[in-house]
């Protein structure tokens, strides 16, 4: 029970609360951002490694398409699902970037990627489903499979295996029961990408399972740093598609996070589906956002490859200085914004500190660094580093954590 649901019952008795929504947790996220902010108002220099976003503006053609259509008295109501025009730009990216085919009825327009999975979870979920998903993992996986009442599976991954899924692993945790695995590269929160060869392994299992369904986490798609091409499950088990939902959006790559704008490729029939239930809950994105994320997906890229040299030599900044540092392990970042460096041995130094979520109060007070703990993605020991900050922050940042435990 959250504190925030023992507020309202205390200041209203009579309110019943569905167990959908009492069994949340608060986020681990929104904690830590709020006493960062709240810290920085009090005049505190708290260093944001904390984001969730790029800090970035949005590119400007993009901006310049949204100006144009508020001129054109582009305001009202579009298609639940989305305009024509947008479902074409997310049919040309994918044939462009992914060698991937889908016909209109096989695209769904969002409010966000986040909304995609919660429309596929909550069409293809019943209680009692299982749907397996990989740890660490971004913490609203779990969530969403509480709201659909279906069984949360892990499946963990490890260190040394650079925390990539095992297709080991994979299989054990399949059953009879399995409805959803969820598959997400470049990861958040570990910032790793898997191979083709990794994925293909995955494949490799998921073909024996024919009643299992695939969502492929795509958002951090562009946001690459290895020599080998971006792939997605399909890009290597191309037989799973009439099984498998994309979803993506415009909100990292583009840094379009405040736009809300997410899209889903799949069967049409489960599209169809996820539609019907959209148009009782959101209806569409709003109509600016849709041109606008038409125009980022039709555009050119330079601005995207900007920011992902820019997100490389952030990366390489970080890993190099973590190095550095004798107690902190982690692996270097190939892709997102995020590192998970494990910080057991600094928790284990520190007095009065048990674990992450108390070294996430310890950084911010006592250092001034705001982390999300990583107990918040199934990783307890660790801290999700976001380098989503300019190169000095990040230098001022990791000099603090060298004085303190080099």
């Amino acid at each position: 029970m959250n504190t925030g649901n023992r507020t309202i019952r205390h200041a209203n008795p009579h309110l019943r609360v569905a167990p959908r929504v009492d069994d949340l947790s608060e986020s681990s996220i929104f904690r830590i951002n709020s006493k960062a902010q709240a810290l920085t108002e009090q005049g505190r220099n708290i260093l944001r490694l904390d984001a969730g976003e790029p800090d970035f503006d949005t590119p400007k053609p993009i901006i310049d398409a949204a100006k144009q259509a508020l001129d054109d008295g582009f305001t009202r109501y579009t298609p639940i699902g989305g305009l024509a025009s947008l479902k074409e730009a997310v049919q040309l990216k994918l044939k462009r970037d992914n060698n991937l085919h889908y016909n209109s009825d096989e695209i769904l327009s969002t409010c966000g990627a986040k909304q995609a999975l919660f429309n596929a979870c909550m069409t293809l979920l019943n209680p009692k489903d299982e749907i397996v998903i990989p740890t660490p993992n971004w913490g609203t996986y779990p969530s969403i499979a509480k709201i659909s009442r279906a069984r949360v599976v892990e499946a963990p991954t490890r260190y040394e295996d650079g925390f990539i899924l095992q297709p080991e692993t994979l299989e054990q945790c399949l059953s009879e029961r399995t409805r959803i695995v969820i598959l997400n590269t470049p990861n958040n929160p570990t910032g790793q990408v898997y191979s083709r060869e990794a994925l293909s392994a995955l494949g490799n299992v998921l073909l024996k399972y024919p009643n299992v369904f695939v969502l492929s986490d795509d958002i951090y798609e562009h946001l690459i740093f290895t020599d080998e091409p971006y792939a997605n499950i399909l890009s290597v088990c191309p037989s799973l598609k009439n099984r498998t939902l994309l979803i993506n959006g415009v909100s990292k790559a583009y840094a379009m996070t405040g736009w809300r704008v997410g899209f889903a490729a799949g069967p049409a029939t489960l599209i169809a589906e996820m539609e019907k239930l959209q148009g009782q809950s959101t209806s569409h994105t709003a109509a600016i956002s849709q041109k606008a994320a038409e125009t980022a997906l039709r555009g050119s890229r330079d601005d995207v490859q900007n920011m992902v040299n820019t997100f490389r030599a952030r990366a390489e900044l970080v890993a190099d200085g973590l190095s550095k540092i004798e107690n902190i392990d982690c692996h270097p970042a190939q892709g997102s914004f995020y590192c998970l460096p494990n910080f057991e041995r600094v928790i284990d130094s520190l007095d009065d500190v048990e674990d992450d979520q108390q070294l996430g109060d310890w950084l911010l007070e006592e250092l001034g660094i705001a982390m999300v703990p990583g107990s918040a993605f199934n990783a307890p020991g660790h801290m999700r580093l976001s380098f989503a900050a300019d190169s000095d922050t990040l230098r001022d940042g990791l000099d603090r954590l060298q004085r303190a435990f080099g």
